[in-house]
């Protein structure tokens, strides 16, 4: 039986270089292929064209190129793109392309399904079949680049991942991506733009913080009392809060980098002044602000967006205690491509 071929962006540059040393080329040929992978971001060895067809014929024999497509676009009324992404094994994942007047944000998946069981989100609803290759996350910000220029006429700007997925439980693959995309030799993007968005997972919050990620830190809260968090998010019974707050206050010693967290006003969930001043009390522990965040159903009815009312005294409660407030409208909810909504339509 044929051994199937090893994916060529899972090498190293000095691997690469190694690589053409053991053919009897020089180890620079394997900086030239480098570059095409990831600063030019080459779907075919075809595309390497300051390299020798018999070059890239032995390229074509030893190695694969398992590059993303993009299988279907989707452009909302208000300008956002989705993206369902096809991967070499035929899964699929989505990722969103988010416009504003100043910049453009690309929303990125991380897993093909998730870890988490969240029972607001589409994504939780599907098993997590597999973690996504650094290669395959940094598909898709080239994508949403490529998009950004063409359709915005200006680059990216910014990315979050916020898509399919828990970054922090594909933490080595996210940290390797993330790597590629702010390396000169890469996509050259500042950390500063780049955001993880965890639902909280203590252990590796104080990783990112020890291994001294220069990226911005969000949280998925949603409730800052255990019984009603865990009862929306039921891996919180595993992660308590005492335990994410301990690991936010680690990052926030190490890094000095403001917290973001993401809230969720529900009706007859959390839309009430107690759950309000649970808040409160938890972004006093360290610097922080506050995005009060659109629901976005997916379609069992359980879960449907609180008054305004309710979201207003949200709002104005962390105002009053100097927290920094920004009540968030979602975007793209017309194809499914809001918070919470990836994979909805699609699985």
């Amino acid at each position: 039986m044929k051994n199937e071929k090893k994916d060529i962006r899972a090498l190293t540059k000095k691997q690469l270089q190694e690589f053409f040393v053991s053919q009897g080329d020089k180890s620079f040929r394997g900086s030239q292929v480098y570059e095409w992978l990831w600063n030019k971001s080459a779907h075919t060895f075809e595309e390497m064209t300051n390299i020798s067809k018999e070059t890239r014929e032995m390229l074509k024999e030893n190695f694969v190129i398992n590059h993303i497509r993009v299988d279907q676009m989707q452009r909302s009324s208000d300008g956002t793109i989705k993206n369902a992404v096809k991967l070499h094994d035929s899964l699929t994942v989505e990722s969103v392309l988010i416009p504003t007047p100043k910049r453009t944000t690309a929303c990125v998946s991380s897993q093909v399904g998730c870890s988490l069981d969240c029972q607001f989100c589409a994504t939780a609803k599907l098993k997590r079949m597999r973690n996504l290759n650094p290669d395959e996350i940094y598909d898709q910000v080239v994508a949403i680049d490529n998009e950004s220029r063409l359709y915005f006429d200006k680059p990216l700007s910014n990315i979050v991942f916020m898509g399919m997925g828990e970054p922090l439980m594909n933490y080595n693959n996210v940290m390797k991506a993330v790597e590629k995309i702010t390396s000169k030799e890469g996509l050259g993007m500042s950390p500063k733009r780049i955001t993880i968005s965890t639902s909280g997972v203590p252990k590796m919050i104080k990783k990112l913080a020890d291994d001294e990620a220069k990226i911005k830190l969000a949280v998925s809260l949603h409730s800052a009392i255990d019984e009603v968090r865990t009862k929306i998010m039921p891996f919180n019974e595993t992660f308590p809060l005492k335990d994410l707050k301990e690991s936010l206050e680690y990052w926030y010693a190490k890094t000095k980098s403001r917290i973001t967290y993401e809230y969720i006003v529900w009706k007859d969930i959390n839309d009430n002044r107690v759950a309000a001043q649970a808040l409160v009390d938890f972004c006093k522990a360290v610097p922080c602000k506050v995005n009060l965040i659109e629901y976005n159903p997916i379609d069992d009815g359980h879960f449907q967006q609180a008054s305004a009312e309710a979201t207003t005294m949200y709002q104005h409660m962390l105002e009053r205690n100097g927290i920094t407030v920004t009540v968030r409208r979602s975007r793209g909810k017309d194809i499914d491509a809001a918070c919470g909504q990836l994979a909805n339509k699609s699985a």
